[in-house]
């Protein structure tokens, strides 16, 4: 009944009170450019540890900066433990990205647990802190990691964000607050399919902690780990979502 599977690290700060790590300065605060929670060799450290032992690592990882100091130490710390067995390392939210490190999730095998509600409670106020630019480069990027060959896991990130997967979900296929603003969703051309968000959120979640055996699908042999819902979400409009019930 228990699990003891994942060691947390915190890589930085949070973009809206500028503590996420930034390659450079956040454009409404130009002498800042965030903070590191723990240093990068801390960060080493304890994935050599967690890879030596059998442990699972997921880090938790906003600006730019931060995820690259994550990769690379998920990188170096693989390379020097190649027998590790399906570590499956984690890089929690990977919500802004620098183009050139988008590639890595893909080849690494590092999991991007990020949170589709995200987009819509951050995006209207992100361009002030990082500019358009850095905004269209690598900010709720899960059209450009997927097509990179990253596996995504989506959650609520609850009680940061409300705990309804029915609001995430909206949030991932349509980049739209519950509202449905803006018109067509912050920068569209991002959106996840609507089977694209549905796995996000089930089968590759259970990827995410190694639990696809038991449970994500629905299938012979696996747990009962299901809902009946009001309506089809793989095919209502997109402003019926929310109308979704259990």
């Amino acid at each position: 009944m228990l699990a003891v599977r994942a060691v947390k690290l915190y890589a930085d700060g949070a973009l809206g009170s500028r503590g996420a790590a930034l390659l450079e300065p956040y454009a409404d605060d130009p002498a800042n450019s965030g903070l590191l929670v723990t240093p990068p060799e801390g960060i080493l450290e304890a994935t050599r540890f967690a890879l030596a032992h059998g442990f699972q690592v997921g880090t938790h990882a906003i600006g730019d900066r931060a995820n690259r100091i994550v990769l690379d130490a998920y990188e170096k710390a693989m390379s020097e433990y190649p027998g590790a067995r399906d570590p499956r390392l984690r890089i929690e939210h990977a919500q802004i990205l620098d183009a050139a490190d988008i590639p890595r999730f893909g080849r690494l095998g590092v999991l991007a647990a990020m949170q589709g509600i995200h987009c819509p409670s951050d995006r209207p106020w992100a361009p002030f802190r990082l500019g358009e630019g850095r905004v269209k480069e690598g900010a709720y990027a899960w059209r450009t990691l997927l097509d990179a060959g990253a596996r995504i896991l989506n959650g609520t990130d609850a009680p940061v964000e409300d705990l309804s997967p029915i609001q995430n979900f909206h949030a991932t296929v349509t980049r739209q607050d519950a509202s449905g603003r803006p018109p067509g969703g912050f920068d569209p051309d991002q959106k996840l399919t609507r089977d694209e968000a549905l796995r996000t959120m089930t089968l590759d979640a259970a990827y995410g902690s190694f639990a696809e055996k038991e449970k994500g699908s629905i299938e012979v042999g696996k747990l009962a780990d299901l809902v009946v819902l009001s309506q089809d979400i793989l095919s209502v409009p997109d402003d019926r979502l929310l109308q979704t019930r259990v």
